[in-house]
């Protein structure tokens, strides 16, 4: 590889992240990831409380001197932003992840720290925008990716970044295997959010239905859906999410109608959202919403996630 200016900032051996996903990143995949030589990001709103938040990040630095992040989620859905920044700045994080609306306060905030600042993007016009407000590195979500994906193909989004941004751009979204990566890297990228292949570890705390899922359907069965949570996202075409839907319902045409309800509404749906995956992804239910992205391909059986995070090294070292 060309001088890789992500693994010097990290001080990591591989290139790799394994993303931050909402419900199923947790503690024992962050160490698995560390102990790996890569890294990871747990979600903020995976704790009920600041308390929860900063007993894991405890938890994880008792246990490891290595790198690790958390995913804060910027917009007015979260209602608990300002105190979860607060707790990531006392706890002097690695880094932070910023998605959904603007890094600034958490820039000015997490800079001064020391605290690293990656900021999703979905195109090059926001990139630029983070990156004039001091980001560390961006992440150029596409439309691969598994969850809240971009519009484009990182084919079309990551070669942008790269030619107008002076920051590393990390490619987020269809990561299945080793020569997934090597595609990346040749694009520019420096580094790799790895997600949808990760709930298959033993480790994700989700159901076992939901795993097998991830065995029994394929990149065919992944579906666009607005219905959820007010932005765009990729979920498993269930029996369920066929009876109800991908197409834009009341919610989500006042979303776009009506201005001034708009940050009510996305906040309604967000909540709404969150309560139908948790159920879905914890517990028997016929209401099975599930994420994950087209890479949903490449799982075959639940392993290990050093055994996974290390097969995909292998195969991109070796040019498999």
């Amino acid at each position: 590889m060309k001088k890789n200016t992500f693994l010097e900032m990290m001080g990591i051996e591989y290139p790799i992240i394994v993303a931050p996903m909402f419900l199923i990143s947790n503690t024992a995949m962050v160490l698995a990831a560390l102990e790996s030589g890569a890294t990871a990001v747990l979600p903020a709103l995976n704790y009920r409380t600041d308390t929860e938040l900063k007993a894991a990040i405890l938890e994880i630095r008792s246990k490891s001197d290595k790198p690790f992040g958390v995913n804060l989620i910027v917009n007015k859905s979260n209602l608990r932003y300002k105190s979860q920044l607060q707790t990531l700045c006392a706890a002097k994080v690695g880094f932070v992840i910023t998605s959904l609306g603007s890094p600034e306060e958490v820039i000015k905030a997490c800079k001064p720290l020391g605290i690293k600042v990656f900021c999703d993007v979905v195109n090059l016009e926001y990139a630029l925008k983070v990156e004039a407000l001091g980001a560390d590195a961006i992440i150029a979500v596409n439309s691969s990716a598994g969850g809240h994906c971009g519009p484009l193909p990182k084919e079309k989004l990551i070669p942008q970044l790269v030619a107008q941004c002076h920051i590393p751009v990390i490619s987020a979204g269809g990561i299945g295997c080793g020569k997934h990566i090597r595609e990346a890297f040749e694009l520019g990228a420096q580094a790799v959010s790895v997600g949808t292949i990760f709930i298959a570890s033993a480790e994700a705390p989700v159901s076992d239905a939901y795993k097998q899922a991830l065995i029994s359907y394929g990149a065919k069965d992944i579906v666009l859906t607005s219905k959820l949570s007010g932005t765009y996202l990729t979920v498993i075409n269930t029996p369920y999410v066929q009876q109800i839907g991908t197409k834009a319902g009341f919610l989500e045409r006042m979303l776009h109608k009506n201005k001034w309800l708009k940050k009510y509404i996305k906040m309604l749906m967000a909540i709404r959202g969150m309560k139908k995956f948790e159920k879905a992804a914890f517990s028997a239910t016929y209401k099975t919403v599930w994420c994950a992205g087209p890479s949903i391909e490449y799982i075959h059986e639940i392993r290990p996630l050093n055994k996974i995070l290390l097969e995909l090294v292998d195969e991109w070292k070796s040019g498999i």
